[in-house]
């Protein structure tokens, strides 16, 4: 299959509207072709007149860590051009960034999850586009964690830099036709275009949205793998919690755990609260110790969620009931635990941080209360997930 710089650079056709024309690249350490060439020195190699980058979160070198640390512009080294920070101090391209450049092509790897803040940039960028008549090109990329859908829809109100719109946590849709959703939900008046894949297939064994032939960079430091990709709309939610995510392991975002808690009673308790929930990965309680981050340097006890092997089920595997299964065996076996932090989360002030990674405050207090069963989450969730599977269905390019 061919990602979408792949196919711009191979056909001249494609790029020629480009001829004359001040471009913009909007990219990360993962805007690679297929033979890792990044795609700043493809385009420029090809011709364009490349005249700025601009970076998402983690920077365009993808050097910074973690969450709420700002990149700085700067001058790049190579081409002499400038690099605008969209994470530092705007997280939308202001007048004169954009005054840079004619079109601005994105090339972005996503993780197909609504938190993941790339997808909010592609907003802002767009909305910034609007006001100022520039064009934005998508060069698209896969979902890597393919079509299915879930997770309850972020409400009204709590729209953030985690919350971009009103979708559920596992969206299923690639970052050209989450362009086409934003320009449709906000109304707006821009120049836009998908330079679509050719002969991606999301349903497809055995990358299920990854091609396996294709180099996997991560697009963010603690995003290692395609197996992290697949349990991230769920393992994101530790972030909002006390339990430690695996930062400062190497394999971060795909376990969970604390220094205070027994895995193997909580894997027991989740598998008797809801059993159908676990159905299409392994569950495996292991030991460690974060290197940095929360509970750095103490002995943890946790649970491994493997989406990998012969006990991954793409279509059964539910990331986000897990966690949140998890969360609910916690309370139950430990009912004072401390599991929520209360921080400024993506500096959305004044709200829990778990409520802001979920847009709104039902998954929290769905766990809080002792009384409320996984069947009752399903109630509120199964309605959400049912009508973005309609609405979002226009948008599909693939």
């Amino acid at each position: 299959m061919k990602f979408g710089i792949d196919r711009l650079l191979a056909d001249p056709a494609l790029r020629k509207p480009l001829e004359g024309k001040r471009v913009a690249l909007l990219a990360h350490p993962a805007s690679v072709t297929a033979d890792l060439t990044h795609s700043v020195d493809a385009l420029i190699a090809a011709g364009l007149n490349v005249t700025a980058m601009f970076g998402p979160q983690h920077g365009v070198r993808g050097d910074l860590q973690d969450n709420m640390v700002e990149s700085p512009d700067f001058t790049d080294p190579t081409y002499g051009m400038p690099v605008f920070s969209l994470y530092g101090e705007v997280r939308k391209p202001t007048g004169q960034s954009m005054g840079t450049f004619d079109v601005m092509l994105v090339d972005l790897q996503d993780l197909g999850t609504r938190i993941y803040t790339f997808i909010t940039t592609l907003r802002y960028v767009l909305e910034a586009a609007a006001e100022h008549k520039k064009t934005v090109w998508v060069l698209d990329r896969p979902n890597p964690i393919g079509r299915p859908i879930e997770g309850l829809t972020l409400l009204p109100g709590w729209e953030s830099f985690v919350g971009a719109g009103p979708m559920p946590m596992r969206h299923g849709l690639t970052m050209g036709e989450l362009g086409h959703w934003f320009i449709d939900l906000l109304k707006l008046d821009v120049d836009y275009r998908v330079i679509a894949m050719e002969g991606w297939q999301p349903d497809s064994a055995p990358g299920f949205g990854w091609p396996t032939e294709r180099v996997w960079i991560n697009p963010s430091p603690n995003a290692p793998n395609v197996m992290m990709a697949r349990a991230y709309p769920g393992t994101v939610m530790l972030e909002g919690t006390t339990l430690s995510e695996g930062r400062g392991t190497t394999r971060p975002l795909e376990l969970f755990g604390a220094p205070d808690i027994d895995a193997r009673a909580v894997a027991a308790e989740m598998r008797r609260l809801a059993p159908e929930w676990l159905d299409g990965c392994l569950l495996r309680d292991i030991w460690f110790e974060p290197t940095f981050h929360k509970h750095v340097k103490a002995l943890c006890n946790g649970v491994h969620i493997h989406a990998e092997g012969p006990g991954y089920d793409h279509a059964a595997f539910r990331p986000w009931r897990v966690q949140a299964l998890a969360f609910k065996a916690i309370r139950a076996l430990y009912p004072d635990y401390d599991l929520w932090r209360d921080f400024p989360y993506e500096y959305a002030f004044g709200k829990l941080p778990i409520d802001v990674i979920n847009g709104g405050p039902g998954l929290r207090e769905w766990t809080d209360d002792s009384a409320a069963t996984p069947r009752d989450l399903d109630a509120m969730t199964q309605p959400d997930e049912a009508q973005w599977a309609e609405s979002r269905a226009r948008f599909l390019l693939y």
